[in-house]
């Protein structure tokens, strides 16, 4: 099973379409702070979260009950503002802020103040800054490459200089 989570009005054909909004007639109503999710442990092979989880007060929570309802090896596909970004500031809905650093919290050890990690949780096969969204997207042929040549360089020194939109990742799921 795949899962389209926020999905709001962008139905993905193959997927299971969730919105905590009833208003946009997803296949199935859920709010995605309450957990646990009402899907079984180890049956989803793909998670779309588009332009949700910056909405996520339960981040952390929602992000171990990602790993317990997917299958070994299972895609989870997110994009969300990129912390620079000036739309990320402008939505009052925002409550948190994505870098390309912010999936290494799931690496054993990488932070010492941790909470209930006894294992790499995920594997971070992508991470990719895009410097313009919608109309501004035509940008990316020039900015993208350069943004994302190093990241730690672009972060430390010109995120806020030259302030990208968006920021994608694909993890796979280690069990």
């Amino acid at each position: 099973m795949k899962l389209n989570l926020g999905c709001g009005r962008t139905k993905k054909k193959g997927y299971l379409n969730v919105d905590f909004s009833s208003k946009v007639n997803p296949d199935k109503v859920w709010d995605l702070e309450k957990t646990p999710l009402p899907f079984k442990a180890n049956s989803i092979d793909e998670i779309l979260a588009y332009h949700v989880l910056e909405h996520i007060h339960n981040f952390i929570p929602l992000m171990h009950e990602f790993r317990r309802i997917c299958k070994n090896g299972a895609i989870i596909k997110i994009k969300t503002p990129f912390y620079s970004a000036w739309g990320q500031y402008n939505d009052p809905t925002h409550v948190r802020f994505f870098s390309p650093f912010t999936f290494n919290y799931f690496k054993k050890g990488f932070y010492s103040h941790q909470v209930n990690l006894k294992e790499d949780m995920f594997n971070v096969k992508k991470v990719r800054i895009n410097f313009g969204v919608g109309r501004g997207k035509i940008l990316n042929w020039f900015f993208n490459p350069l943004i994302n040549l190093n990241h730690e360089f672009y972060c430390r020194f010109f995120s806020w200089i030259l302030p990208a939109s968006e920021i994608e990742y694909e993890l796979i799921v280690i069990k």
